[in-house]
């Protein structure tokens, strides 16, 4: 197969170029190509970029009295839709090791997943077994811990326990996550609120203050330095977090952010409103000055990738939908609706990132063509060891490509994004620039507005330890 005659986009800028294709892989990249009896896919006009990676997301997860609505195929289909070929998605320590939660997680992955993907492992309980087995990870191709400082008594893990994930994470060559707001205050905050008959949807975010996220970013960081380890901090929401960031990396440290959509858009004011509950995530949108800050440190390199923290719950789950030709209702924000301790935390995204990124990103003169790839696609690649095979269009990377319309104007929403709920945080915002084709390793699953994929074509990605540190 060629693509011919589009603009390639890649960290290194644009040029004029074709790709060709051989089976699943880059073959050639070049000008002026010509193969005998290949496909010729006239890309005139567009932009050819690598496929993005959107390295947090929660498919099929259990919480509360529900699960979230997207499991592995109709999330990735999702992703798909708006331009991704690859997910990282988090296994739950479910069961007494954490070989057998991984185990019970990719039997429900592997059969549906529609692109590829990857696992991080949450560490939320640490003892003399988890310990021996968290090097053993390696041989599975998981090469990421990810640990907490809330959800107390569920998921939290104490400062001394996070230290010694760092130092064995480090020793290792695996990269640690971090979930980083106070749990104690949170805890306290929380109970009083519901003491006080608070429990409307916007006292999710006044029990959660900017400043325990801000505190807890700067901690985890000192263990990092302490335990010579790197750190990724996830979904960063405050200015005061990414300013902690900033205080390490000017340091020395090998501390690494990546912020979300949500918080360069929204703010604590959407959960005040009639639908609040649509805007409850973890931790949850800031202020207009929290936006600000994020698009800067996006800017200048100081967050390195976008993730989604996709994780979607029906806003009213008691009424169904139709996907793909069934009725389809799951429980959802409802179950929240005398008690925001109860709404359950997530938001769909991982379709909507990298559209509402080119217009409001690259469109509003925020981010460069190139920092936009790197922040979808390389960046991620390179911290979680799938690069090059992942992230570029280089020769004998996987042919994860998008032909992207930059001209095409949509008015977007739920029919675009393809995510199985009943909401879109971006209903009716008017886009510029959209997928047109969409190919996981070579296979075109995306042709405008039609879906090629299938449950189980996606691959688990074994990943390296000793990835880079940007």
């Amino acid at each position: 197969m060629l693509i011919k005659g589009g603009t390639l986009l890649t960290v290194r800028g644009q040029e004029k170029g074709d790709l060709h294709i051989k089976g699943e892989i880059i073959e050639q990249v070049g000008t002026d190509l010509k193969l005998d009896q290949a496909e010729v896919i006239d890309a005139t006009g567009k932009l050819i970029m690598p496929g993005g990676i959107d390295p947090h997301t929660h498919l099929d997860l259990p919480m509360f009295d529900t699960i979230s609505s997207d499991d592995h195929y109709t999330g990735m289909k999702a992703a798909a839709f708006g331009g991704t070929t690859t997910v990282l998605d988090f296994v739950p320590l479910g069961s007494e090791s954490l070989a057998e939660s991984i185990d019970a997680w990719q039997a429900k992955a592997q059969p549906k997943a529609a692109i590829d993907y990857g696992l991080h492992m949450n560490v939320t309980r640490l003892d003399g077994n988890i310990r021996a087995e968290i090097p053993k990870l390696r041989d599975r191709g998981i090469t990421t811990l990810k640990v907490f400082t809330a959800y107390n008594g569920r998921l939290r893990l104490q400062d001394g326990e996070i230290f010694e994930v760092l130092r064995l994470a480090a020793e290792h060559g695996m990269l640690t996550l971090l979930h980083a707001e106070n749990g104690d205050v949170i805890e306290i905050l929380t109970a009083e609120a519901l003491a006080d008959g608070h429990t409307q949807a916007e006292w999710h975010a006044r029990t959660r203050p900017a400043w325990g996220a801000a505190e807890a970013v700067l901690r985890g960081i000192a263990l990092a330095e302490q335990a010579h380890a790197p750190l990724y901090v996830v979904h960063v929401n405050t200015a005061g977090g990414l300013d902690q960031i900033r205080y390490g990396r000017e340091r020395g440290v090998k501390v690494m952010g990546e912020t979300c959509p949500q918080y360069l858009f929204f703010t604590e004011e959407h959960l005040s409103r009639s639908d609040g509950a649509k805007w409850i995530c973890s931790p949850p949108m800031r202020t207009h000055m929290d936006n600000e800050a994020l698009w800067a440190g996006l800017s200048d390199d100081s967050l390195q990738t976008i993730g989604t923290d996709h994780c979607p719950f029906f806003y009213d789950g008691t009424i169904s939908i139709e996907y793909e030709g069934e009725q389809v209702a799951v429980p959802g924000k409802e179950l929240g609706a005398s008690d925001f301790t109860k709404i359950p935390n997530g938001l769909p995204g991982v379709g909507d990132r990298m559209p509402v990124l080119w217009t409001y990103g690259v469109g509003k003169g925020r981010l460069t063509p190139e920092q936009y790839v790197a922040l979808m696609s390389t960046n991620p690649a390179k911290i979680f060891g799938l690069y090059p095979k992942k992230g570029d269009l280089l020769p004998g990377s996987d042919a994860d490509i998008v032909i992207w319309d930059p001209e095409r104007s949509l008015t977007y929403g739920l029919a675009y994004a393809h995510h199985r709920t009943d909401y879109n945080l971006y209903e009716g915002w008017e886009l510029t620039g959209f997928p047109e084709k969409v190919f996981l390793r070579g296979q075109l699953i995306v042709d405008g507005d039609r879906w090629l994929g299938r449950p189980g074509m996606g691959r688990f990605l074994r990943r390296s330890p000793g990835a880079q540190i940007l």
